[in-house]
C-alpha cells in the first residue's frame, strides 16, 4: 500500500503540490493525470525517493519514503520520462549491468534475466546497440530494467509518449501483465491510456487533487455519457432540426452533412426511442452507437474550471 498525507512541495514561492492525499493497493494501477505543471512528475520523484517534500509524508509499504528511502527504492521500480538507458550498450549488457547493481550473481542473475528478457519479449535484440532500437523496444528496455528484481511497486512516467500505435498496444498489454501482483502507478497526460490499462484514475493541476475514481466512473461526469452518434446514408435537409424536436433530445451537433451527435437530458438512455423514431422516418443509416463518456471531456471540464476559479 502507498500512503500520501498532506504533501507538499515548494520551490520557493512556487507550491508544485499542494496538500495532496491519496492511498493506492496492491493490484491496482493507477492513472496519475494532469495538463503539463500539474505536479505530476514531481509526486513521482517524492514517492520515488528523488525529491524531499516540503511537507507531508508518503509511506510505501509500511516504509516512511524520507526516514526509509534505501528500503522503499529496493521495493520499487522506477521508469522515467523518456527511458534513458546506456544508448551505447547492448541490450544484453546493459540489463546484465542493472542485474548485478541490483544484487544478483551467477546462476541466480542468470535465471533472473531470462525470466525478464522473456517477460518483457526481447529475445530479437538482445544483441542490438540500444541507440540502435525503435521507441518501443527502448521502452520495453526501460521496463526491463525497471521489474528486474521483480519489485512491488512499478512507477512509469509517460511509458508510452511517443510511440505507434502498434507500439503502443504492445507496451500497454505488457504494464496489464504486469499489474497483477504489484502496484502501479502511471503518470501521463495521455487519457487513452488511462482507459486502457487504469482501473482507477486520478486528475490533479496545479498540485491539488481534482477528481479520484474508476475511469468508467469519471466517464459518466462527461456530457458524451449515453450520447448517441448517428451517421446517415444520405444527406437530409434540417435534418439536425428534426431530431432536435425529439423528446428527452438536450442537444444535436453536426459534425459533417450526415453526422451528428445526439446529447440526451441528464444522461438517459434514448437509443431505443431513436431507433424507432428512424424506423418510422425511413431514414437509411449507416452508423449508430452510444457513447459511454469520454474522459478526455470530463478532464477538460475540471481543469478549465480550476483555472476560471483561479481568474
Amino acid at each position: 500500500m502507498i500512503h500520501v498525507q498532506n504533501l507538499c512541495k515548494h520551490f520557493d514561492d512556487v507550491f508544485a503540490v499542494e496538500n495532496l492525499n491519496f492511498s493506492v493497493a496492491e493490484g491496482e494501477v493507477l492513472g496519475f493525470l494532469g495538463p503539463n505543471g500539474a505536479g505530476k512528475s514531481t509526486t513521482m520523484k517524492i514517492i520515488s525517493g528523488f525529491l524531499a517534500p516540503s511537507e507531508g509524508c508518503v509511506s510505501v509499504c509500511g516504509f516512511d519514503v524520507t526516514k526509509e528511502t534505501h528500503s522503499v527504492q529496493q521495493l520499487m521500480g522506477y521508469l522515467p520520462e523518456g527511458a534513458p538507458a546506456y544508448g551505447e550498450m547492448t541490450v544484453r549488457a546493459f540489463l546484465d549491468f542493472i542485474a548485478q547493481v541490483r544484487g544478483f550473481k551467477g546462476p541466480q542473475k542468470e535465471q533472473r534475466l531470462q525470466a525478464v528478457i522473456e517477460q518483457v519479449q526481447l529475445q530479437s535484440v538482445m544483441g542490438q546497440v540500444i541507440d540502435t532500437l525503435s521507441k518501443g523496444f527502448v521502452r520495453r528496455v526501460g521496463i526491463a530494467q525497471a521489474i528486474m528484481h521483480d519489485p512491488k511497486v512499478l512507477i512509469l512516467d509517460e511509458p508510452t509518449d511517443g510511440l505507434d500505435p502498434n507500439q503502443k498496444h504492445q507496451v500497454r498489454e505488457l504494464i496489464k501483465g504486469l499489474a497483477k501482483d504489484k502496484i502501479v502507478i502511471i503518470s501521463t497526460h495521455i487519457l487513452e491510456e488511462v482507459s486502457a490499462v487504469c482501473s482507477r484514475a486520478l486528475i490533479i493541476d496545479k498540485g491539488k487533487l481534482i477528481l479520484d475514481g474508476k475511469p468508467s466512473e469519471l466517464e459518466k461526469q462527461s456530457r458524451y455519457h449515453n450520447a448517441i452518434s448517428l451517421n446517415l446514408v444520405d444527406e437530409i435537409p434540417d435534418a439536425q432540426a428534426m431530431l432536435q424536436a425529439l423528446d428527452g433530445i438536450e442537444a444535436v451537433e453536426q459534425v459533417n452533412e450526415r453526422l451528428f451527435t445526439l446529447f440526451p437530458r441528464q444522461g438517459a438512455m434514448l437509443l431505443p426511442q431513436v431507433v424507432r423514431w428512424l424506423d418510422k422516418k425511413a431514414w437509411q443509416v449507416e452508423n449508430l452507437h452510444v457513447e459511454k463518456g469520454r474522459l478526455e471531456d470530463v478532464f477538460r471540464q475540471v481543469t478549465s474550471a480550476k483555472q476560471k476559479a483561479r481568474a
